[in-house]
């Protein structure tokens, strides 16, 4: 497969806020600050972007029932997704053109639980996310999506507005080295293939070890050379947590920090994705500016 310019993206936003002294607790995690402390989600984006990254991702991602209340989610959830798209499209616009915005489409009924999908509610909880951030945003991003379904189901809700459409799925990382699959249990094959076949342009991996990512960018390589589709690209952003069992909801509590990760640990992993043709790199919860500026420094 061709090697692809590197675009170097953010990290994780949720850990940096409460770094920074913001309000932050279960179960509103990351939206509780876009409440309460908006400019420390500015300052945020704008300290991975003085770190290099390319691309900033809104934070929209806790803008669902599952951290903020059904209620509050349909008073507030639209309101809240336009200030996180504008106070993302703000601090790139301040780089004259060199960064863009990605518009965090989240799963919708929680982190890591495709047992808990609904898609006949996809559409009541997705739509007033995209209309909020559609204004604002340069890229769409599903993202952590535990199943095939739901991108699928996010896609089609999409404005026909040819801006990109990225995916960027969590894998099962209970069992490092055997065959990748989706927190469902579904292949990453199939998911390549079904994400290609509706028009994705980027396939990412996130929000889980980085030990799982590079088998998984590797079959994800391979199925799409398979299907002659070198135009869409991959890319990687794992997060600094202890392998997360299957009954896992991400919002339980805070979960440690591996204390392996460092910035120059996370870049030997990130050369690694690099090396089977991972071209968007960046992090998830964990990794913060300091990693975004060693990958930036080192890779681009």
């Amino acid at each position: 497969m061709e090697t692809q310019a590197l675009w170097v993206l953010d990290g994780g936003m949720g850990r940096e806020l409460a770094r920074r002294g913001a309000p932050f607790r279960q179960p509103e995690w990351s939206a509780l600050a876009l409440m309460e402390a908006p400019q420390t989600v500015r300052e945020v984006h704008q300290a991975y972007v003085a770190s290099g990254a390319r691309v900033i991702t809104t934070n929209s991602y806790a803008l669902v029932p599952f951290h903020i209340g059904a209620e509050r989610c349909a008073a507030e959830g639209e309101a809240l997704a336009a200030l996180a798209g504008q106070l993302a499209r703000e601090v790139a616009d301040e780089q004259g053109g060199v960064v863009q915005v990605a518009g965090s489409l989240p799963p919708l009924f929680g982190s890591y639980r495709a047992d808990l999908f609904e898609v006949d509610r996809v559409g009541e909880l997705a739509t007033p996310l995209i209309r909020a951030l559609s204004p604002h945003v340069d890229i769409w991003l599903a993202e952590t999506m535990s199943l095939i379904a739901e991108p699928l189901a996010l896609k089609a809700l999409l404005p026909a507005d040819g801006k990109p459409f990225w995916v960027s799925f969590t894998l099962e990382d209970e069992a490092p080295g055997c065959e990748p699959t989706l927190r469902s249990g579904e292949r990453v094959a199939d998911a390549v293939t079904a994400l290609a076949a509706v028009g994705v342009d980027a396939i990412l991996f996130n929000c889980c070890q980085p030990e799982v990512i590079e088998a998984a960018l590797t079959v994800a390589g391979a199925s799409l050379q398979a299907l002659g589709r070198g135009d869409i690209r991959l890319g990687a952003y794992a997060n600094a947590f202890p392998p997360q069992p299957k009954e896992a909801t991400a919002n339980d509590g805070l979960d440690e920090i591996r204390a392996d990760l460092g910035p120059l640990d996370y870049l030997g992993w990130a050369e690694r994705w690099r090396g089977v043709g991972a071209s968007l790199i960046g992090g998830c919860c964990g990794i913060g500016p300091e990693h975004i500026q060693a990958l930036a420094s080192r890779l681009r």
